[in-house]
């Protein structure tokens, strides 16, 4: 698959989860099941997680829910409220343990805490001196809603808590839900139960609250300093002791296979208790092991959710169309016959590439079984050739952009070897319609400026209208004349111009996604951040062509800088980043000033010894320090581990470099 379906793909993802948290979070009134969910944000991490590029800061491993509503106080929470990473089968858990032994560097024996998912809504509620003092929703993970007074009435949540034990200072976790039989008389008013019970928190008024029967089960800790807990059972059993309710369900497991055997059987089971579950999760018991392990920008290294099965169904091809993506990516859909899957009609189905549709021979009018295992579109899975007609017809890619009239090409990965699976308009700027609207969406998305109020769908409604063509057209939009469009009114207005200037105010390593630079995502864009620490100074590398320089960072590789190029190269990119930083507020990055290796730059080379490279690399970052991957004048520290690269170790040498071993470097780190 090229990487610009791929990018393709991956947004469409983020935008259709976009719209689904606002449904759900701010609305209440999802439009999919929490089943369909999941599925969505697992194609959106599994897509992470095998290209490195991806990165969405509205991505689900690092955005969480959406951003509080305005009709509550706000409040930031001690702890991040992270989202967890989804398997749905033994490879993704395989997958997941190989990922901590490769962190850790070895292999470990550890057991799980294994405990259901419930189906319901996260809520956060702090404790002080044994009394219920705060309860917040998750919002968007770092920031929720402070809804207190609601989860009071729920009478599974203890008030007061005597026991001696008990912490003067805790944030305890879990979840709000409504049992089965209990919405069997709301569910005329919402679609489902955890609707219900997201609706019923967001009540303004606490009265409402109070007549639907919410219950909690508590199942973690979010700000808690303790020394004597050493495992997630042990908390969990700490829980119960001190008036929660937990699962009843939750069990220790030791292996992978033991997992899979349990959640088999759970799965089979699941439809008997009195609340909906959507999986297991499975946490790492020990928590020094998960302390140590920590998180990525995303979700928690040491947990993961178990999913249960995808839905299928089958329909048949009417015709197939292609979009075009904001890389220019051509992405090839299949319209198909509407058909329900897992209670959602499907209209539509994501063919990925051109390859795909030959590797598999899709034609319009093939009756084909469509899957909603983590696409946002669902996939088609095979054709039914039993069921393929004399009129069906084979579908030719287009060699010229269907948006520009551009040349379209499989670009050469000179890592494979291999050209790009994805065809690609090759117009790089604002000169393709499809391109330019797909960048505009981009920008304003929620990882991105966050721009609340300008959808996707209101984004082409602008185009069309001639009112946006560039991004800094957004921040001159002529409100009069949208006030009197249709669904328009003074408050829709109002909300949209107080979310533009708000967006006015931007972190520099935002900004730097949010201009949507091919191969430079959300991580990425925080290395460049951090290298150049303001625009003045990244422009100024631009301006003066030392895209070069950028080898010196740490992730930033030849396919970075050759799209940086390629981007700044066209005038127009250039032009319009230049006024966006007049008119936006893109404040330059701070640095951390307390770390032991402040200022200092260190490169490793060698395996390190129970210890990665990417555990290794955070220690340094943690403590204010750099790590970079080439050896000048501007490195301080050679790190050398079990045979290191002698070409490096004697330029070293030569340029007085000191050379530290593991041990010598980890005696900086105290």
């Amino acid at each position: 698959m090229k990487e610009s379906e791929i990018r393709k793909n991956y947004t469409k993802l983020i935008n259709k989860l976009t719209k689904h948290n606002k449904n759900y979070f701010e609305k209440s009134a999802p439009t999919i099941s929490d089943r369909e969910y999941d599925i969505i944000k697992k194609e959106i991490l599994d897509l992470e997680k095998k290209f490195l590029f991806l990165k969405s800061p509205l991505s689900p491993s690092g955005s969480l829910g959406y951003k509080p509503s305005k009709n509550f106080i706000k409040s930031k929470h001690r702890v991040k409220m992270l989202s967890l990473s989804n398997a749905f089968n033994i490879v993704d858990l395989e997958n997941f343990e190989k990922k901590i032994f490769n962190y850790l560097n070895k292999k470990i024996e550890f057991e799980y805490s294994v405990e259901p998912k419930i189906d319901g809504i996260s809520a956060s509620l702090t404790y002080k001196n044994g009394l219920l003092v705060m309860g917040t929703s998750r919002g968007d993970g770092t920031t929720g809603e402070v809804i207190t007074e609601n989860l009071r009435t729920i009478k599974d949540i203890p008030q007061k808590i005597t026991d001696k034990d008990f912490p003067k200072d805790i944030d305890i976790r879990g979840e709000v839900f409504i049992k089965k039989n209990d919405f069997n008389a709301l569910k005329y008013n919402f679609a489902n139960p955890r609707n219900a019970a997201s609706g019923t928190l967001r009540q303004k008024n606490t009265s409402e609250t109070k007549k639907i029967p919410l219950n909690f089960i508590a199942y973690t800790y979010g700000y808690f300093i303790d020394e004597k807990i050493k495992k997630q059972s042990d908390f969990l059993n700490s829980l119960k002791r001190w008036g929660f309710k937990i699962n009843e369900n939750n069990k220790i497991l030791k292996t992978v296979k033991d997992l899979v055997n349990f959640h088999k059987k759970f799965e089979n089971n699941r439809f008997d208790l009195e609340y909906d579950v959507d999986g297991l999760v499975y946490k790492i018991n020990s928590l020094e092991l998960q302390k140590r392990l920590g998180f990525t920008a995303n979700s928690p290294r040491w947990a993961i959710a178990h999913k249960f099965s995808a839905d299928s169904a089958y329909s048949q091809i009417t015709n197939i169309s292609i979009q075009v993506g904001r890389t220019g990516a051509l992405t090839p859909v299949a319209r198909i016959k509407p058909v329900n899957i897992g209670g959602v009609v499907v209209s539509n189905a994501t063919l990925h590439n051109e390859d795909e549709i030959i590797r598999k021979d899709i034609r319009i009018g093939d009756t084909v079984k469509i899957e909603r295992a983590g696409d946002v579109i669902p996939h088609v899975v095979h054709v039914d050739l039993k069921k393929r007609n004399k009129k069906s017809k084979k579908f030719i890619f287009p060699e010229n952009c269907p948006s520009c009239g551009s040349e379209t090409v499989k670009e050469f990965n000179r890592v494979t070897k291999k050209h790009d699976a994805v065809r690609r308009c090759t117009n790089e700027g604002y000169d393709c319609e499809k391109i330019a609207i797909e960048k505009i969406k981009h920008f304003i998305s929620k990882e991105a400026m966050n721009i609340d109020g300008l959808g996707k769908k209101v984004v082409e409604n602008f185009w069309d209208l001639k009112l946006i063509r560039f991004p800094q057209d957004i921040y001159n939009l002529d409100y009069d004349k949208i006030s009197k469009l249709d669904g328009w009114g003074n408050l829709s207005v109002s909300n949209l111009k107080y979310s533009i200037n708000q967006s006015r105010n931007v972190s520099f390593d935002r900004f730097l996604y949010a201009i949507g630079i091919r191969h430079i995502g959300i991580e990425n864009a925080k290395l460049l951040a951090e290298y150049t620490k303001s625009i003045k100074n990244f422009m100024s590398f631009i301006s003066q062509k030392k895209f070069n320089e950028f080898l010196n960072i740490d992730g930033i590789g030849d396919t970075q800088i050759s799209s940086l190029k390629k981007f700044f190269n066209n005038k127009l990119n250039y032009s319009v980043i230049k006024k966006l930083s007049t008119i936006l507020n893109v404040s330059d990055l701070k640095e951390n000033k307390n770390g032991k290796l402040l200022n200092k730059t260190f490169m490793f080379t060698g395996k390190l010894l129970d210890i990665s490279r990417a555990e290794a690399k955070s220690l340094i970052e943690k403590n204010s320090g750099s790590v970079v991957s080439t050896v000048n004048k501007k490195l301080e520290y050679l790190i050398i581990g079990e045979k290191p690269t002698n070409r490096k170790v004697e330029q070293a040498k030569e340029l007085g470099i000191q050379i530290l071993s593991q041990k010598e470097w980890l005696r900086l780190l105290d």
